[in-house]
């Protein structure tokens, strides 16, 4: 039975105060909690809006590109520039440019930044881990991880363009569809014959939309996405395992999964809606934003009371009591990262599935999960604490790094000398320091390349 919805909703995006904050501290959140979202600018109303897998983007009508939810390879990172257009993918995201051009952002496995093919571009798609782009021709190119051949576009021209999980569907000028990419769950194999007039793109399988109005699904059904409702849609969005499409009359229908209660669509009329991976979003005809809730983690509905530090992680959140007393909240009780050990803490660092404290005394000690020794910190006193996913990092008195846990990416592999702060990487694989003299020097697994090695022993 799928869990009870819960839908949050606003004026065009807000609710990110709260994000913007936790992200400060080195928050990657997931789908944010519910309650009122207060509009990102004044007087800014969404006009276009694209779920991921686990985070959204919403094009405003100023054209600045507001996102929300998990941020853990900065796929909520948008630039602070112009769009005309927005895609939201797996980990990472696209924008395209009031000129043409196109910027992604996120994951460095998805072709984001300088892996983005230059010149001018009338649409694009963000998918897996890779893009597809529209050029003005009418040819289509793709970008990013290429394992089974999702960006090998054929030659010719084009419509429109979908990226899925790991293929890619483009749209002929004649109206028929033609799939690339591996054949991952028969996704992308026998697209129908005749017209279609969209087509979009999911996990394994892909939905278009007739010129009559109709949907048509292909490929895997292993949660009932070819089971489409009859009748005649104007818009069609796929997400992981669920589809829905929208009405002639405004109204939303989904089918397929519905697990996180994503196929469970509100009532009332909207003007556009986008499936994500266990949610769905849409935009009103007003221009407000809603979405379903129910693939939080309650990582985001913190108890009242004062705080004087709050450290966010993918699935849990802890808070420092002005008391000195550690809180922890999360509807996940995984590896029991919220079973918070008694007595006074300065500073507390939520990781991947464990959290640390710094006691008064200057000890550090840690709970939740242990599979590779990130609660085993070493004894002794510390000034700092950082935790990541599987590791841990402190700050010795004597200005000294002392890091713990997995070491499979050289994350512990701390440098010699001094430092004055410590701060785990956004996707906590990789971690940096700051000097006494006021250096940056970062090691562990270099997810970003370029922009890595530009912070390491740049001066602030």
């Amino acid at each position: 039975m799928a869990a009870a919805v819960k839908w949050s909703v606003g004026a065009a995006l807000g609710g990110l105060a709260l994000a913007a904050l936790l992200l400060a501290a080195g928050a990657a959140l997931g789908l944010a909690g519910g309650g009122e979202r207060a509009a990102a600018q004044d007087g800014a109303r969404a006009v276009a809006i694209s779920a991921g897998q686990s985070h959204a983007c919403a094009l405003l009508d100023s054209g600045e590109i507001e996102c929300w939810g998990a941020n853990f390879f900065c796929q909520m990172c948008a630039p602070d520039e112009h769009f005309s257009a927005v895609s939201a993918g797996t980990w990472h995201s696209c924008g395209l440019r009031e000129d043409g051009t196109v910027d992604c952002w996120g994951h460095w496995l998805s072709g984001t930044r300088d892996d983005v093919p230059r010149g001018r571009f009338s649409t694009v798609s963000a998918g897996g881990h890779h893009s597809c782009g529209l050029r003005e021709s009418g040819a289509v190119e793709c970008w990013g991880r290429d394992d089974v051949s999702q960006t090998d576009a054929p030659s010719g021209r084009f419509n429109a363009v979908s990226a899925g999980e790991h293929h890619s569907c483009g749209l002929r000028e004649s109206g028929e569809v033609e799939c690339w990419g591996g054949a991952y769950r028969s996704g992308r194999q026998n697209a129908p014959s005749g017209r279609f007039h969209t087509v979009s793109a999911g996990d394994g399988y892909t939905c278009g939309l007739r010129d009559n109005g109709e949907v048509e699904c292909w490929g895997s059904n292993l949660n009932r996405q070819m089971d489409t409702p009859g009748g005649r849609f104007s818009a069609v969005s796929t997400g992981a395992r669920h589809a829905c499409g929208l009405r002639q009359n405004g109204a939303v229908e989904c089918w397929g999964s519905d697990d996180y209660a994503q196929a469970d669509a509100p009532g009332g009329r909207f003007a556009a809606i986008s499936a994500g991976s266990g949610y769905t979003c849409g935009l009103r005809q007003s221009g407000a934003v809603e979405c379903s809730n129910s693939y939080d983690y309650g990582q985001a509905d913190a108890p009242s009371g004062r705080f004087s530090a709050v450290s966010a992680s993918g699935r849990h959140t802890c808070g420092l009591r002005q008391s000195g007393v550690v809180e922890c909240w999360s509807d996940s009780a995984y590896h029991d990262q919220a079973d918070v050990p008694g007595g006074r803490f300065s500073a507390v660092s939520t990781g991947g599935f464990h959290t640390c404290g710094l006691r008064e005394g200057g000890e550090v000690e840690c709970w939740g999960n242990n599979s590779r020794g990130q609660t085993d910190a070493p004894s002794g006193r510390f000034s700092a604490v950082s935790a990541g996913v599987f590791h841990t990092c402190g700050l010795r008195g004597n200005g000294e790094i002392e890091c713990w846990g997995d070491n499979r990416s050289g994350q512990t592999d701390a440098p010699s000398g001094q430092f004055s702060a410590i701060s785990e990487g956004g996707n906590w694989d990789h971690i940096c320091g700051l000097r006494q003299d006021g250096q940056v020097v970062c090691w562990g697994y270099d997810w970003a390349g370029k922009q890595m090695r530009r912070a390491v022993n740049s001066a602030l």
